[in-house]
């Protein structure tokens, strides 16, 4: 944990990892819990009508033993794959420990995943078993032919051909089982990319992931765990973000993690979540944040102390709302499914810039690099990279040795995102290597005009990239969402391309602005701009 003191030097400066020679993530977030407090609350599960149910570390610790009996007993060995497809609920919890507890390997998949990407990432990763629900079991149905290595179905919607009942099934195994022995870098998950930029790859952690988490999330909490606090995240616990930036933290620290199943994001749904669950703590992703902005001031009275936001740029007007509406500055954080959480702000401490991401979480060695891996000078344009060893970052990626290889330069691992440092040491993300627009000489990302286009009150939503040109290399082009009430027409297109022009420079603003009905979103809430290059 982040050492006592309350200004970021200090913090720098005093951090040390406490890595112990035997480590299991079961037993940090949940048995030690169970252990000595087996009634305390881990979950507060939102009911689909209305109310929450309170689920303890004792249960959670009882069921997690019987389901890892069931594994054993059909065969699920130490490094075999297992695969979670369920929304935020008690099972997924369960699911995950269980794996843990036997030395498996969890690859939790999005509920929303289609049947090619779900085919893609059971194959690739070979699991020999899968937990999910009747929605799941209708998506294995037309791929279950194709998936040789699976041998073992449960389901918590009930029994059905060649799959197993999930509550029935542990309720016939043995309450109890010792976890196997496990070292900080035995692979405990793997958790595919985003595929923004080509085919998903399986980056593996080991279960030293979760102490990796500690110091960025206690950072952008502010000092996690104070009394009271309370966490939640409309994220899927499928992503790294709504697994390790919560879920898993959260039990770790005996923080009650709030959860309701959602198959979409609204915004006064959320509004009413957290002012019913009286939720403390939550992270909120940048698309997520600018909906709930689109959607005027909430109606229920919010007890927040922490909103953290990570995973695109939040952007200066989102920023600036966060202030405004919900009273509290919006700490933004930087990571990656294979290094998550090294950058952040932490406002408590007075370190948030508007803009900018961020400095380097305690702990971790962050710098802007060139292609030689040398360090840039603050104000140079380069990428964004990590220093090893890192016990936050991936073992390597699911079978692919020359793309690990590649990941890194020296010492350094690369991100693929572009940044810049400043000489206070906050870095600002410019956007992926593929995202920075490259016009007339200047490169332009991405964040800064999207952050201007959601500013236009009839846009509610925006993406830029670059389309190629024969002049200038490439011209900014905008697709644009708009808000219920507005059309689009072109003069409504003129008008937003001016007001993005006065507002930030000729170059920059988008030389063509096309109107579609939704941008395309990867399951964790980014933009693929890859699809939108593709319609350029």
């Amino acid at each position: 944990m982040l050492p006592e003191a309350r200004d970021y030097e200090t913090l720098r400066a005093k951090f040390r990892w406490q890595i112990p020679q035997h480590y299991n993530i079961a037993v940090d977030a949940c048995d030690r819990w169970a252990a000595r407090e087996p009634d305390r609350v881990a979950l507060i599960i939102g009911k689909p009508s209305s109310g929450f149910d309170g689920i303890s570390y004792g249960y959670l610790s009882e069921q997690s033993n019987r389901l890892a009996n069931v594994l054993i007993a059909n065969g699920v060995q130490r490094g075999d794959r297992v695969s979670i497809i369920l929304p935020q609920s008690p099972e997924t919890v369960i699911a995950h420990l269980a794996i843990y507890k036997i030395g498996g390997i969890a690859v939790p998949l999005a509920a929303l995943f289609g049947t090619d990407a779900m085919s893609y990432r059971l194959g690739n990763s070979g699991a020999c078993a899968v937990v999910t629900n009747k929605a799941g079991l209708a998506k294995l149905d037309g791929i279950r032919k194709d998936l040789p290595a699976l041998k073992l179905v449960l389901s918590v919607d009930g029994a059905a051909d060649s799959v197993l009942d999930f509550a029935s099934t542990l309720a016939r195994a043995a309450s109890g089982f010792t976890p196997v022995d496990t070292s900080p870098d035995d692979p405990a998950l793997m958790v595919y990319t985003s595929g923004t930029t080509g085919q998903p790859k399986g980056a593996l952690h080991g279960h030293r992931v979760l102490l990796g988490h500690f110091p960025g999330v206690e950072y952008h909490h502010e000092f996690l765990p104070q009394p009271g606090d309370r966490m939640w995240t409309p994220a899927d616990w499928a992503w790294a973000g709504g697994l390790l930036n919560i879920l898993l933290p959260g039990l770790a620290h005996g923080v009650p993690v709030v959860a309701r199943k959602t198959d979409k994001f609204d915004p006064d749904e959320a509004y009413a979540l957290m002012s019913e669950a009286g939720v403390r703590n939550t992270f909120i992703p940048p698309t997520a944040l600018r909906m709930m902005r689109g959607a005027g001031r909430p109606k229920h009275k919010l007890n927040l102390r922490t909103v953290a936001s990570g995973g695109e740029a939040l952007g200066v007007e989102t920023y600036e709302w966060g202030r405004d509406v919900l009273g509290l500055t919006i700490n933004e954080f930087y990571g990656q499914t294979e290094c998550n959480i090294v950058l952040s702000s932490c406002s408590a401490i007075g370190i948030t810039k508007p803009g900018a991401i961020g400095k380097a979480v305690p702990g971790h060695e962050v710098a802007v690099i060139r292609e030689d891996g040398s360090v840039c000078k603050p104000g140079e344009l380069g990428q964004i990279a990590i220093l090893r060893p890192d016990p936050v970052m991936f073992l390597e990626y699911w079978k692919k040795p020359e793309a690990t290889r590649d990941k890194f330069i020296g010492d350094w691992m690369t991100t693929g995102d572009q940044g810049m440092a400043d000489d206070e040491g906050y870095v600002s993300f410019i956007g992926r290597d593929d995202d920075v627009i490259t016009s007339a000489g200047f490169r332009i990302g991405p964040g800064e005009i999207e952050d201007c286009l959601i500013c236009h009150p009839a846009v509610a939503l925006a993406a830029a990239v670059g389309k190629p040109d024969a002049l200038r290399t490439e011209i900014v082009k905008a697709f644009v969402v708009l808000k219920p009430g507005h059309a689009p027409s072109p003069e409504l297109a003129k008008e937003i391309q001016d007001f993005v022009r006065t507002r930030l420079s000729a170059h920059e603003y988008p030389r063509e602005v096309s109107f579609i009905d939704q941008l395309p979103l990867t399951t964790t809430g980014k933009v693929i701009r890859r699809l939108l290059r593709e319609q350029t």
